[in-house]
């Protein structure tokens, strides 16, 4: 009881400690008509109604650096049910902390709640397990995570609000966690992973009072649901500058955590193994705004992964197509369940992985088989990717390459040309069938 008491009054007193700061235009330079439709509707619909309503967090500390946000998140004294009775394409989600997606045109807007000061309930290493409490303005910026993402802004009085200094920071080009780092990374272990994002992305330092504990606590991912790390990871590699927020994870201490960090380690520098070449092309696709496939870059990260399990089985007897396809089989549980990955991604993954052997095979019909296959394009810049490591003759790919746009008869002519070694597998399988059908000929004779 007195615990529970002397953290209620230290929480009032942090509370009042804070000191409200308004920001007019002049000391921002954020324009209103640099927030997307969505949001102005959201807000001024929400004003309407007479509820208060902000752009926050990373939308606002990206238009102070002059970046254009890819999204922009809501606040708002409203409540879960309050907003969804306003807006007709919307919907509640979230178990620990519910939010409302509010759908316009082809744009989610995210609308939170005012966070209060209080959490409902904790698990027995501090992580916060249900948070259903609602709250003031200035509650919900003692919750956020880091002064940077606690920014306000209302663009109808053209003013943001500054509870932490958050404008400062950014300037300043540094990341500071809101309260005592220890404790925020206790109730929520990805925000530890949020830091290395950020500060990757960004550029920004991080404060040594928010590094610090990080690898004291950095073994407290390993209890993370699955599917929320690995949501968490896919931010790290679609966030244009993966492998800056690699490095951030060593130089923070949080390599030898998770076997889906470590699998993504050796990509933090340069070109030189297909996990680093996979997120430096990833990265430069997006930077020029071009689409990039999920599935195909988790099979490049994954792949040192699996090939190990491939090799393993290949030397175990097994030909090329069936090993792969065990190892496959053999790992995916792991895959699908340990590591959280989603199923619309590891059935793209493993169409890649299982049509890698069939790229040795240039003789009969199998070549054309090949190319009618869904993953064909894929699978082709996959094994592109493997020749580039050493991994595959740069003769098999030129050979593809020229097959794909060749005419029919042209393909029919490379068939016949191509080296017999390739062919090795297919003939040695006809020879083994051939003897099984003459010495059952010759038992029945």
């Amino acid at each position: 009881m007195l615990a529970k008491w002397l953290q209620k009054v230290l929480h009032r007193r942090s509370v009042a400690a804070v000191k409200k700061r308004e920001l007019s235009f002049t000391q921002h330079r954020i324009h209103a008509d640099e927030l997307s439709f969505a949001a102005e509707k959201v807000i001024k619909r929400l004003h309407n109604a007479g509820y208060q309503a902000f752009v926050v967090g990373g939308a606002v500390r990206d238009l102070l650096l002059g970046i254009t946000p890819k999204d922009f998140d809501v606040a708002t004294d409203a409540t879960p049910e309050q907003i969804r009775k306003l807006f007709r394409r919307s919907r509640i989600i979230g178990r620990r902390f519910p939010i409302v997606h509010v759908m316009v045109g082809p744009e989610t807007i995210e609308v939170t709640t005012f966070r209060g000061g209080k959490v409902s309930s904790h698990n027995e290493l501090g992580r916060i397990m249900k948070d259903t409490s609602f709250g003031t303005l200035e509650q919900d910026a003692m919750r956020r995570d880091f002064t940077a993402n606690a920014l306000y802004y209302d663009p109808q009085q053209q003013v943001v609000i500054d509870f932490h200094h958050g404008v400062d920071d950014i300037r300043n080009r540094r990341l500071v966690m809101i309260g005592d780092p220890l404790a925020r990374y206790q109730e929520d272990p990805v925000r530890m992973l949020r830091a290395a994002r950020l500060s990757g992305k960004l550029g920004f330092t991080v404060d040594n009072n928010t590094a610090q504990p990080i690898a004291e606590c950095a073994s407290l991912l390993q209890r993370e649901p699955p599917a929320r790390l690995f949501d968490e990871v896919l931010k790290i590699l679609f966030s244009g500058h993966a492998q800056a927020c690699l490095r951030q994870l060593q130089t923070l201490h949080l390599n030898n955590t998770h076997p889906l960090l470590d699998a993504l380690l050796p990509g933090a520098e340069g070109n030189d193994n297909i996990v680093a070449l996979a997120l430096y092309n990833t990265d430069q696709r997006l930077r020029e705004d071009k689409s990039v496939s999920m599935g195909f870059v988790l099979a490049a990260i994954l792949w040192p992964w699996i090939v190990k399990r491939w090799n393993k089985e290949k030397a175990a007897g097994l030909r090329g197509n069936a090993a792969m396809n065990a190892a496959i089989a053999g790992e995916r549980v792991q895959l699908d369940k340990s590591w959280g990955v989603p199923q619309r991604y590891s059935v793209v993954m493993r169409e890649i992985w299982m049509l890698q052997p069939l790229f040795e095979i240039r003789r009969g019909a199998r070549p054309f088989r090949l190319l009618a296959q869904q993953r064909f394009r894929a699978a082709f810049d996959f094994m592109c990717l493997r020749a580039q490591m050493g991994e595959i003759d740069a003769e098999v790919v030129s050979w593809w390459q020229t097959f794909q746009h060749a005419s029919e008869d042209e393909r029919t002519q490379m068939i016949r040309s191509a080296p017999d070694q390739d062919n090795s597998t297919t003939r040695s399988r006809t020879r083994r069938r051939r003897r099984r059908v003459n010495t059952t000929k010759q038992e029945t004779a």
